[in-house]
Parts: structure tokens; sequence; C-alpha cells
């Protein structure tokens, strides 16, 4: 996955006027060793996306970098602190309809370790297994009437019960495409459903 990122050109948005964000696409072992990504489901009281599902992460601190936002919004959220050297690279710069520039990092723990959400923000966290991505309906699109754009989401359904929807499921489709099978798919162009855009 290290060579893989490094050999990707990760695209930024170039879009200083919009609200900087990180999150964490966060790659570790379950308790029986199995490879998975890490979801959350944010807080039923958040004023934004509350009780949505989400990758760990957050607005950019001043002076920040997205790494350092994303390694500290997952210890913020999850109790998961890994040291910089576990970031594995950046993917492609997401543009939310609710105005943030999202920049996904890709960080892995060799080890597994125990969750601890944040309640304030995190009502539960999820340990995904990396597989879950290579199922034949991962990508579903699909066209709704409020946009041009093909709106993207990932079935979880043996994992979660549930379909993740974009952004974070455009993220997760590019982290299967880049990281783990070395292909340079864009995803900037799939579209959230209604629901998402505020």
């Amino acid at each position: 996955m290290r060579a893989n990122l490094a050999r990707f050109e990760q695209r930024p948005a170039g879009r200083p006027e919009l609200r900087a964000a990180a999150v964490a696409l966060a790659l570790l072992p379950d308790a029986s060793g199995e490879p998975c990504f890490l979801l959350t489901r944010r807080a039923a009281g958040l004023r934004q996306h509350a009780g949505q599902f989400a990758l760990p992460g957050g607005r950019l601190d001043a002076g920040e970098t997205p790494e350092q936002a994303a390694l500290r919004e997952m210890h913020e959220e999850v109790g998961l602190a890994l040291p910089r050297d576990r970031v594995l690279g950046r993917l492609d710069d997401y543009v939310t309809r609710s105005g943030y520039l999202i920049t996904p990092v890709v960080v892995c723990s060799v080890s597994s370790a125990e969750l601890v959400p944040n309640p304030a923000e995190v009502a539960s966290a999820h340990l995904v297994p990396l597989r879950a991505l290579d199922h034949p309906d991962v990508p579903r699109l699909r066209r709704i009437p409020e946009t041009a754009r093909p709106v993207l989401s990932v079935p979880l359904d043996e994992a979660l019960g549930v379909a993740i929807h974009a952004p974070t499921a455009a993220l997760l489709f590019q982290l299967r495409e880049v990281a783990l099978h070395g292909r340079s798919t864009r995803v900037a162009h799939y579209d959230a459903p209604v629901f998402a855009w505020r």
C-alpha cells in the first residue's frame, strides 16, 4: 500500500476559500488479525451529519497539516494514537456540498487497538474488513434529479447492514482503487445524496 500511494499523484483541489478539513482512512487489524478500515457513526447530538457513518476527521487547526489534523482527530474521536511515521500517503482532495475541502490521509497500524469512542462526537466505532471494498457491488452508482453527477455509495450490508454514501464512500472507493490495487482512479466527480449536502 505504501508503494501504491507513493506512485499516486494526489490531486489537490486548489480551493483556499473553502473550509479545510482532513479525515483518516485508518487501516488496522481486528482482534482476529483481519485487515480492516475504521468507520465511526457520528453522535446524534452533533449539528451537522448527526448519526451518519463517517471517517474520523475534522477541520484543520491553525498551522496544522492534513496529516497532523487527521491523526489528532482520530485520537480525539476514538482514542487511536498513531505516530507520524504510520502515515502512508494522501488521496485526492474532495470538495463537499457543505463547503469543506477534505484531504484524505491514509494511516496504518500493524497491531489491533481498543477503540474508545468520545461520546460527544462518536456514537460507535467499527472495524470493517477491507475485503468488503472488493465486493462486486462496489461501487454502486445512481442518478438523482437534483444533480447531473453520478451519486456513489458503497454497500456494506454484510459488515454493517447499511450502504455508505459519498463523500465517505467516494474516499473508501478511491482507497480500494489506489492503495489496494494501484489504480489511479479519480472520485472528485462523484456526488453525494441530497441529505448529505447540508
